[in-house]
């Protein structure tokens, strides 16, 4: 049971660690299912790793260790930085306008061009009335 736990503590899983603790992976498996105390070996051995890597962690957080507390706060308290998002109403304002001032002008020229050749091709009379 100890080199299992062993094996858990350096982070091995499935196989990795059954040939670690020195049995074939069936066996460890066959194990598994027979002694219930062969699974809880492997379940404290992780657990044991990750709380001595969490004081790990907070040692260099507590001792000013910027990126450990951070890493800290994001992974474990689900802590995510505020997005400081600001939008100038004005200017969007202000580009919208200047959008649709764009096209209107396009249209305006587009309807002047056909108007021109429109002219050119009306009888004598139908142009003094558009003028």
């Amino acid at each position: 049971m100890q080199r299992i736990y062993e094996a858990a503590k350096l982070g091995l899983k499935g196989d990795s660690l059954a040939l670690k603790a020195g049995m074939l992976p069936t066996e460890y498996r066959r194990l598994c299912e027979m002694d219930p105390i062969a699974e809880m070996a492997e379940q404290k051995g992780r657990a044991d790793a990750e709380g001595a890597l969490a004081a790990v962690m907070m040692d260099a957080a507590l001792s000013g260790d910027t990126k450990a507390a951070l890493e800290i706060l994001r992974h474990r308290h689900d802590w995510v930085a505020k997005q400081q998002v600001q939008i100038d109403v004005a200017q969007q304002i202000s580009v919208i306008s200047a959008l649709e001032k764009a096209e209107q002008r396009v249209i305006d020229v587009q309807v002047t061009e056909h108007k021109q050749e429109w002219l050119e091709h009306a009888p004598e009379r139908t142009r003094a009335n558009v003028r």
